[in-house]
């Protein structure tokens, strides 16, 4: 089985394709190029178009990287989302390397696959793409968006690593288990990291708690200085003062006329009324005539002496036995009185 066209980085000059002879060379080397090492753990999903015994060499060859203390798990893509892995559970998945595998990647295998990564985890997969614009296919993706879908899934740093052709086998693996035809497919390797925190994580802000200072904010001198005349500067003759009353013209010294200040709806109707909140002077206009009609509206004394006293009241006046009040001060007879007058 041929395992190092998975994992050898492409050259910078961009992508290339690999012959058959090429995928044909193995290399463990090629794996720890990607951060496979010992210790870590590994997952690798498969599906019904890989070889059995490609993925065995696999298997047996991450096992031998990772060593005792790391873990190499094995899923099938169609079981991945029923096997309840814990988030954060794998450094590194791998989909699709398998030899001769033509799987394709749904948005929820790629979201589950995004979650059991623990954070700065890579995620390596292979997958058939469509490079005809004009077909659109909803089994086959192309190169750009199977690279949407991984950034969609909450992963960063998505690139493509490399394309190849595909072989005469996967070929026919593509027609026999995704019956899909075309003859514009290449096979696309992509990767896709993991960002360093996991989703719906919180972290503490840390706020300053030292206390503000009271005090008004620093001025710039440069800027205080353009807005400041200092007494020479009022000496000085190519200083030109304006005289504000100069602004004003015979128009503006006249004194308006009241009524032209009124608000239009202020004292309509046969009723005049204030309107609310009158700012134009007719609400106080109204409440000093209601003031002089209160105060002529109140008894007059036909002697004008009846606010003294008894001593200067004549003899048929109603206050009679009443102290003495302040004139125009309501005072209140009784029946009494009213009844002897």
């Amino acid at each position: 089985a041929a395992l190092s066209g998975y994992f050898r980085l492409p050259p910078r000059s961009g992508s290339f394709l690999l012959s058959r002879e090429a995928r044909g060379v193995h290399s463990t080397a090629g794996m720890a190029d990607f951060g496979i090492s010992a210790g870590q753990f590994v997952a690798v999903i498969w599906d019904k178009s890989s070889p059995v015994e490609a993925l065995k060499d696999l298997v047996d060859k991450l096992q031998a990287l990772t060593g005792d203390e790391g873990r190499v798990s094995v899923e099938n893509i169609n079981q991945l989302l029923q096997s309840a892995h814990k988030e954060s559970s794998f450094d590194i998945v791998l989909s699709g390397v398998i030899p001769g595998s033509t799987t394709l990647h749904s948005a929820e295998i790629l979201a589950e696959m995004a979650r059991i990564l623990r954070p700065g985890g890579c995620l390596f997969l292979k997958e058939p793409v469509e490079t005809a614009v004009a077909v659109n296919n909803s089994k086959v993706k192309t190169a750009s968006k199977l690279c949407s879908a991984l950034t969609l899934s909450g992963l960063v740093e998505v690139k493509e690593l490399q394309r190849e052709t595909l072989s005469p086998e996967e070929i026919q693996s593509v027609r026999e288990h995704l019956a899909y035809h075309s003859d514009s497919l290449l096979s696309v390797q992509i990767t896709g990291k993991k960002p360093n925190f996991e989703v719906g994580s919180s972290s503490q802000l840390k706020l300053s708690t030292a206390k503000k200072s009271s005090g008004k904010p620093a001025v710039d001198p440069a800027a205080a200085k353009l807005w400041t005349l200092s007494a020479n500067d009022m000496e000085d003759e190519s200083v030109d003062l304006i005289d504000s009353d100069e602004l004003l013209d015979a128009e503006d010294l006249k004194k308006p006329d009241p009524a032209s200040l009124r608000a239009p709806s202020c004292g309509e109707g046969k009723k005049r009324k204030a309107c609310k909140n009158c700012t134009c002077g007719l609400a106080e206009e109204l409440e000093r005539e209601k003031s002089r009609d209160q105060i002529s509206s109140q008894p007059k004394s036909a002697c004008g002496n009846c606010y003294l006293g008894d001593a200067f009241r004549c003899a048929s006046c109603p206050y009679l036995g009443m102290p003495a009040f302040k004139p125009g001060e309501k005072v209140l007879l009784s029946d009494r009185n009213l009844h002897d007058a």
